[in-house]
């Protein structure tokens, strides 16, 4: 820690005002702000592993949004080597902060100042108080100098000075281009039920942000559950929060993945995935009855298109009806049959299950609810009431203390008539059809008429009381509604800890995760749960995954779906995908082709759709069947890398699907390449995402690919190659230097993992490669594991193992590829001549017939 000379802070000073966007409100407030007094220190000293040090306010109060709050208390921790914490808190403890029991941090073993590669640093400013760096080496990462620290009741304003064209990525949930526009942009987290507007809010919340500059990564994170603007203007970044503390984590990296990896350490590292979450999943909402299901399903088969798991919305309840079956369309005895056929073929079954309950006295699991008290209140008392799906609706309060009590035993009796594979979490933002209690004084069997066929796309609105400040902040976020309440539960709604829903509405999401994954362990302590989350917030990862909610069937979203994987992939979350061919609208035969080009390499890989759209299930046409059918088969080929890719998630954090840019940062021409997807660090995809097109520019970095399927060499040199890209063709590279485990594809991921490897051998220019392969049962918690690594130079591939495991694999290494590799006569295993068969194929040499056992070191000789 260092504390700057007064005179280097007047040189370094810059204007104070507020960064002024279009339409927002602070640009008329930037006069005012001026008069900000910031705060000056008091107090310091040093603690274990960090500081301490008193704020006080260094002037007249300026009030902007809220009443100032005289005293802050500064906490400074150095949490582990690459990790700083710094924690401004009122004094007097009333500002809400996320409760340690809902959102368990890592704390770290705590490191002192000479040991962690972030230095902090604070100052007093004449004009704007008290202010601090954080500095990585020579680089200050975080700079407040010159801009006041605000922190009033509902409003905490702190910004940091950032480089032009600053490489900004990460702030959402959002549709938006990768790099973030660092020039004029707010991004606003306030988990809203909206269907994928461009560069507007939707359904999760996630503060964390990586920058890059000069080739090195590093990353901060804002641990704060309010409603907030992250302004990206006029070479800052801004914070803008309703209320709260400012409690931040720095990250060092240098690199993406040192830096996802600093920040899932934190907050949670992804949740390990059943195996046959990687296979492929059909759904949509309107199917008409199980028996339509199950026509989709054996049509999969009929088209020889693999389909691993088949879901169903809510179409399948009793009036939308949690824990309910349609007695004449979806009748429990036809869905445990399904489920039978399902598993019998090796597949799985998915349900939705939504968090808003009908308000109806006929209805056991409200009556359930309303006996243990579990349900959002009013400020009087009674239950918060609106409307979703089934009609009037209550919503569970996660804060009850019944209410994981009462939650798992609806979800037992639920499972014990139909023990489906997964579930499916939706509308947890959580969604209301209106705006407060509507449905309070209704009579519970009135069925209110949902708002968009009354001809309105929102609710219809109340009058706006200005007056109440819970309900109408002082500062107003860029929530683009008439009221933050709007479309969700209202923020004056009050929870069974006394705390009003202003503060935790960003957690409803990630509560009603929580509580429904512990359900799953408990039922099935050893397997591993499958969750899928419409509401996410940081540390959502180590419970569910994610979807990226309802998109529309265009071009467009098509495009902007690689950079919602990227995202999630910086939060933590890195079993995601898109819709495929798109939710909402209506698909066309070319779009829907391209969109399972790319779909098949989403993490999470599922065609869904809306009700009253046209089916766009994959058999529908036959060019996108046998689009399908090419990408898919590459996808299941991929499996033992995908698996071995995902490990790395839930062991370090690193994303699956990855941009150009965390891979080779010093190339400028990658820091905004949202048009191709890494998929971990040696497969390329290059899809075509414009309407029309036969060919592709795909960039690629200096260095030797290959061509997936013919293994021909393409010498990459930082630059765009146009390749061919017929209608049924998705270009897929192998990156020189890499090994890739595969086994041939089958229908279901089962079937494959009982073939034998093969190996990709993709060489680089000084003929070696690396890579590595994870292997355990795929299935339980408990399995054994093991990590084989294996490295080829010298005409010499050496297998060999990680210590800490000792899963017997079953299945042999059968096929060699040596890409770039242009002459063997023969092949030795631990110096004994091996029975093959050798070909050569455009300047690569296949070596088949091979039976050697992964289980032990082996070395492999090429001559």
């Amino acid at each position: 820690m260092r504390i700057r000379p007064i005179a280097t802070v007047l040189a370094l000073c810059i204007s104070s005002g507020g960064l002024a966007l279009a339409g927002n409100q602070q640009g008329a407030d930037a006069g005012v702000k001026d008069k900000c007094p910031g705060y000056k220190v008091e107090h310091f000293g040093k603690v274990k592993h960090g500081f301490d040090a008193t704020l006080e306010l260094a002037g007249t109060p300026c009030n902007i949004y809220g009443k100032d709050i005289q005293s802050l208390i500064l906490s400074v921790r150095f949490d582990t080597k690459d990790r700083l914490h710094v924690h401004v808190r009122d004094a007097a403890g009333k500002q809400y902060q996320i409760p340690h029991s809902i959102i368990s941090l890592d704390i770290g073993a705590g490191v002192n100042e000479q040991g962690s590669s972030l230095r902090f640093s604070y100052y007093h400013d004449p004009k704007t108080g008290f202010g601090f760096e954080v500095h990585r080496g020579n680089d200050i990462i975080f700079d407040t100098t010159g801009h006041p620290l605000i922190f009033e009741d509902q409003y905490i304003e702190i910004t940091s000075s950032l480089p032009q064209k600053a490489n900004i990525y990460g702030i959402g949930e959002t549709p938006d281009y990768f790099r973030r526009d660092s020039s004029n942009s707010t991004k606003t987290l306030w988990n809203r039920d909206a269907a994928d507007p461009f560069r507007e809010n939707v359904y999760g919340s996630h503060s964390v942000y990586m920058e890059l500059r000069q080739g090195m990564f590093h990353g901060a994170y804002l641990h704060n559950s309010h409603g907030m603007d992250i302004v990206l203007a006029n070479e800052a970044i801004q914070y803008r929060v309703l209320g709260g503390t400012a409690d931040f984590y720095f990250f060092a990296g240098p690199s993406a993945l040192a830096v996802i990896d600093q920040y899932t350490e934190l907050v949670g590292r992804p949740n390990r995935i059943p195996y046959w979450s990687l296979g492929f999943h059909n759904c949509r909402y309107g199917y008409k009855s199980v028996y339509e299901v199950n026509d989709v399903i054996a049509n999969y088969s009929l088209a020889n298109i693999p389909l691993e798991v088949a879901w169903t919305d809510i179409d399948y309840m009793d009036k939308t009806r949690d824990f309910t079956f349609d007695p004449v369309n979806f009748p429990l005895s036809e869905m445990q049959k399904q489920l039978e056929t399902l598993h019998n073929h090796k597949q799985k079954m998915v349900l939705m299950t939504d968090p808003a309950i009908q308000h109806n006295s006929s209805y056991p699991t409200y009556m359930h609810g309303h006996d243990l008290d579990v349900f959002i209140k009013n400020a009087d008392g009674s239950e918060y009431i609106g409307q979703v799906w089934p009609g009037y609706t209550v919503f569970p309060d996660w804060f009850a203390p019944n209410t994981e009590k009462w939650w798992h035993s609806e979800l037992k009796q639920y499972f014990d008539q139909l023990a489906i594979d997964g579930m499916w979490i939706d509308m947890n933002e959580a969604s209301s059809f209106c705006t407060g209690s509507c449905g309070s004084g209704k009579p519970e069997d009135e069925a209110p008429v949902y708002p968009w066929l009354l001809g309105s796309a929102e609710p219809p609105h109340r009058k706006i009381n200005t007056t109440d400040l819970f309900l109408v902040p002082p500062y107003a976020i860029h929530n683009p509604l008439p009221e933050i309440s709007d479309k969700t539960i209202e923020t004056t709604a009050v929870h069974s800890n006394g705390v009003i829903e202003y503060h935790v509405h960003n957690l409803y999401g990630y509560m009603e995760s929580k509580a429904t994954r512990d359900f799953l362990l408990q039922r099935r302590p050893d397997e591993r749960p499958f969750l899928l989350s419409r509401s996410t917030f940081s540390g959502s990862g180590a419970l569910v995954n994610h979807w990226t909610g309802d998109n529309a069937a265009t071009w467009q979203d098509l495009h902007l779906s690689i950079a919602s994987v990227f995202d999630f992939g910086i939060f933590g979350i890195p079993m995601v995908g898109a819709d495929i061919c798109g939710f909402n609208g209506n698909t066309t035969e070319e779009l829907c082709a391209r969109w399972i080009e790319l779909g098949a390499f989403y993490p999470f890989s599922r065609d869904h759709n809306a009700i009253d759209m046209l089916p766009q299930e994959l058999y529908r046409w036959d060019s996108v069947a046998e689009a399908s059918r090419r990408a898919l088969a590459v996808r299941y080929s991929l499996l033992p890398y995908l698996y071995t890719m995902y490990q790395h998630s839930v062991e370090v954090g690193w994303p699956v699907a990855r941009p150009l840019v965390f891979e080779f940062p010093s190339i400028s021409a990658v820091v905004d390449n949202d048009r191709q997807m890494l998929i971990g660090d040696g497969i390329l995809i290059s899809p075509v995402l414009q309407k029309g097109a036969v060919s592709v520019d795909a960039f690629f970095p200096s260095g030797r690919w290959y061509d997936w399927y013919t293994y021909v060499e393409v010498a990459g040199s930082d630059a765009n190659i146009t390749l061919d890209a017929p209608l049924e063709h998705v270009n897929v590279h192998i990156r020189g230097g890499k090994i890739v485990p595969i086994q041939p594809s089958a229908l279901t991921t089962a079937e494959a993992r009982e073939h034998d490897y093969s190996l990709l051998v993709a060489t680089d220019y000084h003929g070696t490669a690396s890579g590595e392969l994870y292997v355990d049962d795929g299935q339980t918690l408990s399995s054994d594991h093991r990590w084989v690594q294996f490295e080829y130079a010298d005409q010499v591939l050496r297998i060999g193992h990680r210590s800490g495991g000792s899963f017997v694999i079953q299945q042999k290494i059968s096929r060699i590829i040596l890409l770039g590799v242009p002459d063997v006569g023969m092949v030795f295993v631990n110096n004994i001549p091996a029975i093959s068969k050798i070909s050569s194929k455009n300047g690569s040499i296949v070596i088949c017939d091979l039976q050697v056992d992964i289980n032990n070191a082996t070395t492999i000789s090429f001559l």
